[in-house]
Formats: C-alpha cells, sequence, structure tokens
C-alpha cells in the first residue's frame, strides 16, 4: 500500500471511481462542535442558527490546515486502486493506520478525541461523502442545501437551518458532487453544470457548478428516510384522518387512475410511495423516473429511468421516451415520477388503453390547477388538437386528484381527494369527495385543522369500489368523517 502515487485528491474528479461505504456515525470531538448541534433544541424552531463563533472559526481554520497536511501526506502513500478492491471495514483500518502512523512522523500534538475525529473526516473524504457523512446518516434531516464550500443548511421539521459543516475549499465541494454523480453514470464539471442524480438510497440529488453558480457549486439533496413512511405513519403524523386513508387505501386497491398534485417539499413522492404499496403482488408494475426515486415492495417491478445527452449532444433518452416504451412491455400499471412535459400525453393514452391503477405526480398548487397544467403540457408537445379533446382524454383518463400541500408551519398535509367526473360544455367538472380545512392555530404557531368528507358517500368510483367488494369499506369511511352530519346529528 505504500509508496504508490495517485491521481486521487481534493482537486481532480478521479475519486469519482471509489464506492461509498455504508454511512459510519462521526466521533464528536469536544473542540470541534459537531454538524448536529447546529439544531440547538433551547432555540425556537423558526431561528436560523450558526453555531460558528469567532473562536471555532479560528479552530476550524487550523483543523484544516492539518487535515490538508496529513491528506496530502496520506495520498502520497497509499494506492487507492488496491483500497478499492477491500472490504469497507478493512480499507478504514488501513487507513486509519497509515494516517495514526502519519501524526506521530510528524510530531503533531493532538488530543486522542481530536484524533479519532481527524480520522474519522479523512476516513470519509476518501471512502465517502467528506463532511456531509453526519448529515447523511441522520435520519431526522429532510433537505441537505449546499450554497458553495462554506455554507450548508439543512431542513429540519419543516423549517431551514444554518449548520457549523464546511468543506475545505470549492475543490473539495465539487470533488464531492463528482463522486456522488459517477456513481449513476452522470457527470458535473463546466462542460455540463447541471446534474440530476440519486444516492443509493434513493434520495434525490441536484447539483448546479460555476460558471453557472456565481459562488461555488449548489448541492441540494432531497434525503429520503430509511423506513419507508406508511400510509399508517401519515395518519399518525397528521398528514391525513383514518377514514381519508382507508379512502386512499381503496383507491389504491381498485385500480384507479390517480394524479398527486402538489408543490415543491409537499411530500408528493412519499405519497406515491405509500399508495403502490396497495398495489397487488401479482401485478406486473413499471416506473419510470428522472431520478429513480420509488422503492415498490411487489416482487413484479420494472424500474426505468431517463438518460441525459452525452459531451456530444446524443444519446438523451427523455421521459417521453420510456413511457412510450412501457406500453411494449406488457405492464398492468404504469407509474410516472413526475409529469413535466409531453410524457403527459403518452400517460394519459396509456390510461386509456388498459393499463388501469397508473399513477403519476405533477406540479400544482389545487386539483383544478393540475387539470390546466395537464392541458398546456400536452399543448407544449406539438399536439395540434383541440383544447376540448385534450380535455375529453383527460376525463377519460384520470379518476381521481389527490393534492398535498406544505402549509406555511412546515407541516405537509393530504388537502384535497376530489375525483373527475365528466364535461359540462368546454368545462372539465370536479368534485371534492375529501377536504382539510384549517380551523387557526394553537400557542406555538402551528395550524391547527381537520379533514372531512363533504357529505358525498357514493362517488363516481363506487363502482370500482363494489367491483373489488370495497364499497361497504368505502361508504363507511366517507360517513364515519362526514363531520356536518354528526353535528347535526349531535345537536
Amino acid at each position: 500500500m505504500f509508496g504508490k502515487r495517485t491521481s486521487f485528491g481534493g482537486n481532480t474528479p478521479g475519486a469519482a471511481a471509489v464506492p461509498r461505504p455504508a454511512v459510519a456515525p462521526v466521533v464528536p470531538a469536544p473542540t470541534r462542535p459537531e454538524p448536529s448541534r447546529a439544531l440547538d433544541a433551547q432555540k425556537r424552531p423558526d431561528e436560523i442558527v450558526d453555531v460558528r463563533s469567532p473562536e471555532a472559526a479560528t479552530r476550524d481554520k487550523e483543523y484544516f490546515q492539518t487535515k490538508s497536511a496529513i491528506f496530502n501526506a496520506l495520498i502520497d502513500s497509499i494506492d487507492l486502486s488496491q483500497l478499492a478492491t477491500m472490504e469497507q471495514e478493512t480499507a478504514r483500518e488501513e487507513i486509519r493506520d497509515i494516517v495514526a502512523e502519519i501524526i506521530a512522523l510528524k510530531s503533531i500534538i493532538m488530543s486522542i478525541s481530536e484524533q479519532e475525529d481527524l480520522l474519522e473526516d479523512i476516513c470519509n473524504d476518501v471512502l465517502g461523502y467528506g463532511p456531509l457523512e453526519p448529515l447523511l446518516a441522520r435520519d431526522d434531516i429532510a433537505d441537505i442545501m449546499v450554497n458553495g464550500s462554506q455554507k450548508c443548511y439543512i431542513e429540519v421539521g419543516g423549517k431551514v437551518k444554518l449548520t457549523n459543516v464546511r468543506f475545505r475549499d470549492d475543490a473539495h465541494l465539487m470533488n464531492v458532487c463528482q463522486r456522488i454523480v459517477s456513481q449513476v453514470g452522470r457527470r458535473v464539471d463546466e462542460s455540463s453544470p447541471i446534474c440530476d442524480a440519486r444516492l443509493p438510497d434513493g434520495s434525490r440529488v441536484n447539483v448546479i457548478a460555476p460558471p453557472l453558480a456565481i459562488d461555488g457549486a449548489a448541492l441540494t439533496i432531497r434525503k429520503f428516510k430509511k423506513d419507508k413512511l406508511t400510509l399508517q405513519q401519515l395518519v399518525k403524523y397528521g398528514s391525513i384522518s383514518p377514514e381519508g386513508a382507508e379512502v386512499l387505501r381503496i383507491l389504491g386497491r381498485v385500480r384507479a387512475n390517480i394524479l398527486i398534485s402538489g408543490g415543491t417539499g409537499s411530500g408528493k413522492t412519499t405519497l406515491l410511495n405509500c399508495l403502490t404499496g396497495f398495489i397487488e403482488k401479482d401485478e406486473r408494475v413499471i416506473t419510470c423516473e428522472d431520478s429513480a426515486e420509488l422503492q415498490l415492495q411487489q416482487p413484479h417491478v420494472v424500474r426505468l429511468e431517463t438518460r441525459p445527452p452525452n459531451l456530444e449532444g446524443e444519446g438523451e433518452i427523455t421521459m417521453r421516451d420510456l413511457v412510450k416504451n412501457c406500453l411494449r412491455m406488457r405492464p398492468e400499471r404504469i407509474i410516472v415520477g413526475e409529469v413535466r412535459g409531453p410524457e403527459a400525453f403518452d400517460l394519459l393514452q396509456a390510461m386509456n388503453t388498459g393499463h388501469d391503477g397508473s399513477m403519476g405526480t405533477l406540479h400544482a398548487n389545487s386539483p383544478r390547477e393540475a387539470l390546466s397544467r395537464l392541458e398546456s403540457m400536452i399543448t407544449m408537445g406539438g399536439y395540434a388538437l383541440p383544447s376540448r379533446t385534450i380535455r375529453e382524454m383527460i376525463c377519460s383518463s384520470i379518476d381521481v386528484i389527490v393534492q398535498a400541500a406544505r402549509l406555511r408551519d412546515g407541516s405537509r398535509r393530504i388537502t384535497h381527494i376530489s375525483e373527475v367526473l365528466g364535461m359540462e360544455g368546454d368545462v372539465i367538472v370536479t368534485q371534492d369527495v375529501f377536504l382539510y380545512d384549517i380551523l387557526g392555530e394553537d400557542a406555538n404557531g402551528n395550524l391547527v385543522g381537520r379533514h372531512r368528507s363533504t357529505g358525498i358517500t357514493k362517488p363516481n368510483f363506487t363502482e370500482r369500489a363494489r367491483y373489488f367488494n370495497e364499497e361497504p369499506n368505502l361508504v363507511e369511511a366517507l360517513e364515519r368523517s362526514n363531520i356536518e352530519q354528526h353535528e347535526i346529528l349531535g345537536a
């Protein structure tokens, strides 16, 4: 392992070939504030907290200088081609032994805790994602937002916080970005400065690099929880009532064509994952996504992912290409991660041609707006179809629109379950079956509300429910959640 110079370092993209191990816990050191302390439990949840004092910043500067000197000596002494073939724990032990020897040779005075902290940081730099590792290890973080090498924000509980996580320099940040995107066969550099990718656990990654990002690369990670949320957990968190969850379960079970609508960060993909949990295990399901995030539990699932163009601008595979190819693969359900372009037309056609139970998500603020956006996307695809024809296709394809929203207190709620009834003249008629009413807020500033049915106990999809022997469950759930009727009877 000694005496062989490699090309790995903070300024080269060669590190992308090194596989990332499982996330390891970071050993805390008393002299350096750990990233998790960026969230001070005593602070108000809406504050943005920066735990770096001037003294801590000075210590960080000295720490980075020491770490860089040891890191460079390590690179001169280690053969990464051999390191990449080792088991994860073996590679870590090898690095720790060499770093300990370098510290002794350079006569660097460090406490045991400081040395453990340094060893962990260097292992993360060589084998993992560097300073991001402690953040990735935490399951309570929803988003990680890196704005250049010196600022890293996280979202916890719907609120954004500033952490003390820093990169050595812009080259170090770009090196980590390159390592992430290379794992899914993509690249990010000056010639291709925008990239969408994913982590091995399905977490969504976006990188935008200089020269487009003026103050250094911007890295955004939408983290997925290790334990996937279920409808029962959504009920526990108040995102939907038990009766509403029963309605959603029935919709997933009876093969209704569902469009999930919502704004950024409203929980569309999480809800889609929950609904796919009710697909029968003997159905063939094909998913199409820009970055493969969905994790279906059924045994017969084919996962497809789009591909960006290469350096010559060739070889691009679009979402529309994937959806069109799905129709040749004998799918029983087609799941589109996000509808954002001309593929909307192909998805509607699939829903119309025997692929009942297909689902997709799109960005919109209400069910009515979702229908308008769907029509706009089809029109932008270059289809010279009259508006009425497009609307008729939408009506005959989509059964239900489920609206998710992120409220101003950071909570996520399912606000509408609306069914598409048909056309009256040139207008699409929808009907709300389930709603969320905001009643006010509590002493802590959290919104208080309730889910209720609108009094419709036999919506249009009752026929489907009857076919699957779910009609009694549907009617019971809607009647139990009819709060106005209960209040009248109670009075």
